[in-house]
């Protein structure tokens, strides 16, 4: 009989899936997908997760009914919480506030205690998911925290793991291996073993977010797309196996993550889109006879509410509404020529100076630099009293691509249109009354 002894004894091994109409006409290469949610926790995640409780038991640094602490809201948690489970140790995971209640309800399915920290703090702020995780690590008898970002486990379970099984599931004919770049575990691992075993003629190439620090593309900033890219450089990472480091949008992402489910029916997450616009762009130039393999690290499920839902993408500019004659970006685009945001600690003096820069009356406060999630704007300021900071439920928040509605405007003071995480126009609600 076949018969695995736990879900921990089923991780691996996962399938490798040949593209059909998304590769189409587009090269005369083979594109197969490693698909990564077929691990029993949904993510390659899962692999990590084993590869780094071992090593702790094994340096004695974990002890039987001890507490795993670490700072992750998605994946990585998973993972944890699924060994964690089998072997009878607690879990303690900060999440930052902005992370879903969705997401938090998987970790605690699992049994794992989440504690929630504020998003918008400097990371060496006491209040920090950095600052608290290291606290809860010292102060809870018996905790350790795993810590993927600098972790050597990680690299190697996919040295161990991933790599071999992409080797043989090609019988060695593998010529390239794309990869998402997050901690750097995934692509430092399973590159480095490929390039090992094939004699260095196996390409590695990076998927990374605009704004992440790996292709070193103008200074880090923010992004949507989850669970890849950095702003710092994990001592996970092994910047000597990549070949190559490709730059993807969110707007590609999100397309590509789409047509993924559309076209080949691969539900899988934002990065996993991400990572197959590098993988195809790869293709491109590829010679026939190539096999690249792509790896989709994660499941689609976790993001129903955002990239797969047509609300959620043309709120935030990533998907047009089909019939729309006039929407928010078109209406009021020319009633702000300059971008208003501000910082709470902005002097009243900057403020108001902005605005008479910009000929508007009202602007807004954030607590976090662009793009901005649904939720981040914290208030907005007027130029009859820019001292005052007022809260945002005063404020709508509107998508330059969704259908205009002066409805809208209804009982409020002001509206702000965003566009893929930009402020792209503020404006006072009589102001663009009077434009209707």
């Amino acid at each position: 009989m076949k018969i695995a002894g736990s879900v921990l004894d089923v991780i691996g091994h996962t399938p490798l899936i040949q593209l059909g109409p998304l590769v189409k006409g587009l090269t005369d290469a083979t594109v197969v997908a490693k698909v990564e949610y077929f691990n029993p926790g949904g993510s390659s995640k899962d692999r990590l997760a084993v590869g780094m409780i071992d090593a702790a038991e094994k340096a004695g640094l974990l002890k039987p009914g001890g507490t795993i602490v670490e700072p992750t809201s998605g994946n990585t948690g998973v993972g944890l919480a699924l060994v964690a489970q089998q072997r009878g140790y607690h879990c303690v995971f900060v999440c930052p506030d902005k992370v879903s209640a969705d997401k938090r309800k998987v970790l605690e399915a699992y049994g794992a205690r989440v504690v929630v920290t504020p998003t918008n703090v400097e990371p060496d702020d006491p209040e920090s998911y950095y600052s608290v995780s290291d606290r809860l690590a010292r102060e809870i008898p018996g905790g350790f925290k795993p810590n993927q970002y600098a972790n050597p486990a990680g690299p190697e379970a996919h040295y161990r793991t991933t790599g071999p099984e992409i080797w043989e599931d090609t019988d060695g004919t593998v010529t390239h291996f794309v990869a998402g770049v997050g901690t750097g575990g995934t692509i430092s691992g399973t590159g480095k073993y490929l390039k090992e075993v094939s004699g260095g003629s196996v390409r590695v190439i990076g998927a990374d977010p605009y704004g992440s620090v790996y292709a070193e593309k103008g200074p880090a900033r923010p992004y949507f797309v989850e669970g890849v890219g950095e702003d710092f450089w994990p001592e996970a990472y092994d910047p000597s196996i990549p070949d190559e480091i490709i730059t993807v949008s969110d707007a590609e992402a999100f397309s590509m993550t789409r047509r993924l489910a559309r076209e080949e029916g691969l539900l899988v997450g934002g990065s996993c889109g991400m990572a197959m616009v590098a993988g195809l762009e790869v293709a491109k130039k590829a010679s026939a006879g190539d096999l690249i393999v792509v790896l989709l690290p994660d499941s689609g499920r976790g993001y129903l509410q955002k990239i797969f839902d047509d609300g959620w993408m043309t709120h935030n500019g990533f998907l047009a509404p089909e019939g729309v004659a006039t929407t928010w970006g078109s209406r009021i685009s020319g009633l702000t020529p300059a971008v208003l945001t501000s910082h709470k600690d902005d002097e009243a003096s900057s403020r108001a100076k902005l605005l008479q820069d910009s000929g508007r009356s009202v602007g807004v406060v954030t607590h976090a630099s662009p793009p901005l999630q649904p939720g981040e704007m914290r208030g907005w300021f007027h130029l009859d009293d820019p001292a005052e900071v007022r809260t945002a439920d005063r404020l709508v928040t509107v998508g330059a691509a969704e259908e205009f509605d002066p409805h809208a405007l209804d009982g409020v003071d002001g509206v702000v249109v965003m566009d893929q995480g930009q402020v792209v126009a503020v404006a006072a609600s009589e102001e663009i009354v009077g434009q209707v």
